[in-house]
């Protein structure tokens, strides 16, 4: 089999092909639920650790601050190890921090939660490139699969979180089991690296000579920040939307599955952005359109607070499809897998660099004021800005040159 760019891949069999995507599928789902099941809990945890808002949005930040910190450098070891052997290792360590972050005492708190971001933010990068190799012929449909399938775990985990707490007793053991899924994930993975075989996804190094960089290219810029603003908007409500329902006089179990149903519908929102994308490369108006609907429902929660519930539906709907735009963006504008995976590290890098902001920025706010005002009109502004900048990544472009007709 060539391992290189050009050479014919034999036809993988059923088995194969039900193994690669179902480890694929099993490493997707653990991209979320460890993080966005804090959100629901965050009341437990400041009243263990005597963390306040901004201390607690700090802590959201967190992994965000991971993932911008690996994303740039994740394809050194991708390149020298094995992009198969870089997953399997990410999901190793994703299962330790989630057990780490569960140990009594604040300093496991914070080393959990570090290695927590660091294990996603690897899969966050590679599993795009992953599939612009293994499904280049239906990019679109397996991305909006497989986000699907992470949108979905996300929101699982954010409705589980407080039943599971009541349940256990203990806010720690509902995080916890999270680690049954990463260490399922990556002995699947690890099967698949047995009994599928694949070349590796060719990542150059950073400022190789045949290729103009990817930062100086203005739509690469443009999806980096279209992947920024959605990201911080997705994280800033993941963090602390149960705290402003709460706020509005919402049951605080009830918060918690508001808050799984804001990601879950965006299973069905994210698919349909598949469905609507189709084989066209022109998506200015899906995407403007769809971050206009979440300006809306910021909107929405501060003129009429009494349908909060609608407004988070709504808001589910922008952030599901949104979320799917992004990770297609990274495959439709580029032309090569290498490309994709470059694209993707930048994207991720500086995106959740700007998304750190969100939690810990709508922390400092409500401290300030006393209100969740500011946070909405911040959410709010950032649709708007996201429109913007979708507007021009959604043109039929290529990062290193414009697309042939």
């Amino acid at each position: 089999m060539s391992t290189g760019t050009t050479g014919t891949r034999p036809t993988p069999d059923l088995r194969t092909t039900v193994l690669g995507l179902l480890a694929l599928l099993l490493v997707a789902a653990c991209l979320r639920p460890a993080i966005t099941g804090v959100g629901p809990l965050l009341d437990g945890i400041g009243a263990d650790t005597g963390l306040g808002s901004t201390g607690l949005g700090l802590l959201g930040a967190v992994p965000l601050l991971c993932f911008a910190g690996v994303s740039p450098w994740i394809h050194r070891p991708a390149v020298r190890f094995g992009v198969h052997r870089t997953v399997l290792v990410a999901m190793l360590v994703l299962t330790a921090g989630i057990v780490l972050r569960s140990v009594p005492g604040t300093p496991w708190l914070w080393l959990g939660t570090v290695a927590i971001g660091c294990g996603i933010g690897v899969g966050n990068v590679l599993l795009p490139a992953v599939v612009k190799r293994d499904y280049a012929d239906r990019l679109a449909t397996v991305t909006g699969v497989y986000s699907s399938v992470t949108t979905g775990a996300a929101g699982l985990g954010s409705g589980v979180a407080v039943p599971l707490a009541v349940a256990t007793g203990d806010w720690r053991l509902a995080l916890a089991a999270w680690a049954l899924v990463s260490l399922l994930a990556a002995g699947v993975w690890a099967w698949r690296g047995r009994l599928v075989p694949t070349p590796p996804v060719p990542v150059p190094t950073a400022g190789a000579p045949a290729e103009r960089s990817m930062w100086r290219s203005p739509l690469a810029w443009q999806v980096t920040a279209f992947m920024g603003l959605q990201s911080t908007t997705f994280y800033l409500l993941v963090t602390w939307l149960p705290s402003i329902e709460q706020a509005l006089g919402v049951d605080r179990v009830a918060a918690g599955w508001h808050l799984s149903l804001y990601q879950v519908i965006g299973i069905g929102s994210g698919l349909a952005a598949t469905a609507a994308m189709g084989r066209r490369r022109r998506h200015s108006a899906l995407i403007a359109g769809n971050a206009a609907a979440l300006a809306v429902a910021m909107g929405g929660m501060l003129v009429a607070p009494g349908a909060v519930l609608l407004w988070v539906l709504l808001a589910g709907v922008s952030s599901g499809a949104s979320f799917v735009l992004a990770l297609s963006l990274f495959g439709l504008r580029t032309r090569t897998v290498a490309q994709t995976a470059r694209l993707s590290g930048m994207a991720q890098a500086v995106g959740y660099l700007l998304a750190a902001t969100g939690p810990f920025a709508a922390g400092v706010l409500v401290d300030l004021t006393g209100s969740w005002t500011p946070a909405l009109l911040l959410v709010a502004a950032c649709a708007i800005a996201m429109a913007i900048v979708g507007a021009f990544a959604g043109r039929d472009r290529y990062t290193h040159g414009v697309a042939s007709r």
